[in-house]
């Protein structure tokens, strides 16, 4: 059985805002955004007061990486700071591990999800160049030194980190992530609807390493005009389809709508339906 949990919600200020609303729709999760502000390296630290309200409701963290998180930058001084963001981050999914075992699957691992930051790129009269794919050998070496400190990090730990499609993969962010699947620390997350918006571009790539997934964002999308996040049922993905995929690889799920309405609905849709968790 598929093990659905939610976002950190916009609408919801605090973490006993987020956990009520986890508890009262009966799911068993709630994914951590580091994009909040209430979220950051240091919020998360405090993992006695993160551990004691979850067990208050029955329920467990997974984590979300800040989208900026750029461990390939020229820069080493932002690129360190984001390596030691990562390093903390770890500690934290390692300290929050007794409430998967409590109230989750113990048999698989706790995600920190993450994005590919694309870089920066340069317009030209006639195109566009990505800085990663012109300095591609000093690129790749960045991301083999992330992978390696990762699994310095991780150890022998069930932690992963799960990689997430976000608008396509470029073909340099390809080569990084098969470089990343090099190590068991790493499996792939597969956005459903951020795939739906840009035509599926990424479903070939993520299909043959389809046995390296591990965390599902679920949410509708369409293509024409792209749009995703959408409430289950109000675009155009084949939901069953895409949690059969889920379910095969024992994949846990985000409902990763934006708004508690859509949250709300997307609940009902799979509980008709007789996929809910």
């Amino acid at each position: 059985m598929i093990q659905f949990g939610m976002p950190t919600l916009i609408e919801n200020r605090t973490l006993q805002d987020n956990i009520s609303l986890c508890s009262r729709l009966g799911l068993r999760f709630i994914e951590l955004n580091m994009n909040f502000p209430e979220y950051q390296t240091e919020g998360l630290e405090q993992t006695e007061r993160l551990a004691e309200a979850a067990d208050a409701a029955g329920i467990y963290y997974t984590i979300h990486l800040d989208e900026n998180l750029n461990i390939a930058d020229f820069n080493r001084l932002v690129t360190n700071a984001y390596l030691e963001t990562v390093r903390r981050t770890v500690e934290v999914a390692k300290k929050l591990l007794p409430l998967r075992d409590r109230y989750g699957d113990a048999g698989r691992p706790l995600t920190i999800n993450m994005h590919m930051h694309h870089g920066i790129f340069i317009t030209l009269p006639d195109r566009k160049v990505q800085m990663y794919e012109r300095d591609l050998d000093r690129y790749l070496e960045s991301c083999r030194h992330f992978r390696d400190l990762c699994g310095e990090w991780i150890g022998d730990s069930p932690v992963m980190i799960a990689v997430e499609n976000t608008d396509g993969f470029r073909s340099y962010e390809q080569k990084a992530i098969d470089l990343f699947l090099e190590s068991p620390c790493f499996g792939l997350t597969w956005d459903i609807g951020h795939s739906k918006a840009v035509g599926e571009k990424d479903v070939p790539f993520m299909m043959a390493r389809e046995d390296r997934l591990i965390h599902f964002h679920i949410h509708d999308g369409t293509e024409q005009p792209p749009r995703n996040h959408l409430a289950l049922g109000d675009g155009e993905i084949d939901l069953a389809d895409r949690l059969r995929t889920a379910e095969k690889h024992h994949c846990r799920c985000v409902l990763e709508t934006k708004t508690v309405e859509a949250l709300e609905r997307s609940v009902v849709f799979l509980r008709e339906r007789g996929l809910g968790g």
